[in-house]
């Protein structure tokens, strides 16, 4: 049986490739298989992929459908005991995959995990001394964040330990933990289409028992885009679908007493957020407008996840 089944999202990747897909082909200590799952790319990335790779799976889709629905698209075709979720820009450590396998191994009760992820720079993925993400961590306020981004990685995060989340970056799941945390919209939720779903997924899992494990000595690199520092810079598309889904994410799991507890910190910055959206970024608005109209769709599948989370409870 194959352990590790590494699912690689394209949407006009083809120079990202050259430096992360053959890292991933190339994984020491466990049985992998490869797939790409591309998005209608412009580009030649599937070209790129199957010369890089020669026995590479491709699953071409018709359209762009977002990093979501995609990845899930790869993971209903994949069959290893772990999926590792990985992001073009994203290169592995040879030994990456064989090192979280085994601590999820040894503990059945953990999910997911993240490993010690730098920032790389350039297109051939150059390391560099700075931490990208050692996992999810969630403030009062509701915000996540990844631990440790931006800073030097020097004596900080290497003790191995549970946190909240991984990464969508080089998010590593054990198969039946997303098994029983798939809803009717996919593993990762497909209405966030990119941006947050990895978040959405975090809280999922937790509210299903899943423990989620941050291993320092499984090491990648990853050349970060989009950045809260660097909205401006991000694209239209990026930033409609961050406000979306800082929302969607409140939707899919704050709890009423969350709800309540946090409420003056929520409401500013859900103020601060509008304003930027009637002013400087007017491109994000149309986010509340898909909010309202989908608003009864979106209230069934709180409800659908709440009675995922009884059920196995």
């Amino acid at each position: 049986m194959i352990d590790v089944s590494i699912v690689v999202v394209t949407h006009d990747s083809s120079a990202d490739l050259p430096a992360s897909l053959p890292s991933a082909a190339a994984q020491r200590g466990v049985s992998v298989e490869t797939i790409v799952v591309d998005g209608a790319s412009r580009d030649d990335s599937i070209d790129v992929a199957r010369r890089l790779v020669p026995g590479v799976r491709v699953v071409a889709l018709p359209e762009n459908v977002g990093f979501s629905a995609a990845m899930n698209a790869g993971i209903e075709a994949s069959g290893g005991r772990y999926v590792l979720a990985l992001n073009p820009d994203c290169r592995l450590a040879p030994d990456f995959a064989a090192r979280l396998a085994a601590r999820l191994d040894a503990r059945p009760d953990v999910g997911s995990a993240s490993g010690r992820i730098y920032r790389a720079d350039g297109p051939d993925l150059r390391p560099t001394t700075r931490l990208d993400s050692t996992g999810i961590v969630f403030h009062a306020s509701g915000r996540h964040f990844d631990r440790g981004s931006e800073m030097e990685a020097a004596g900080r995060f290497l003790r191995e330990e549970e946190i909240a989340g991984t990464t969508g970056a080089a998010g590593f799941y054990r198969r039946e933990a997303l098994e029983s945390a798939k809803i009717s919209t996919g593993y990762f939720d497909a209405d966030f289409f990119l941006y947050r779903e990895d978040a959405d997924l975090a809280r999922r899992l937790a509210r299903l028992g899943w423990k989620c494990l941050y291993v320092p000595d499984a090491v990648a690199w990853h050349r970060r885009k989009n950045l809260p520092s660097r909205r401006r810079e991000m694209s239209a598309l990026a930033n409609y679908h961050s406000v979306k889904n800082r929302f969607l994410l409140r939707i899919n799991n704050q709890a009423a007493g969350e709800f309540v507890a946090t409420l003056v910190p929520t409401l500013a910055r859900d103020l601060v957020v509008l304003g930027a959206c009637l002013t400087v970024e007017r491109s994000s608005l149309p986010a509340f407008g898909w909010l309202w109209r989908n608003r009864r769709r979106l209230w069934a599948k709180r409800r659908e996840i709440a009675g995922l989370a009884r059920r196995h409870s």
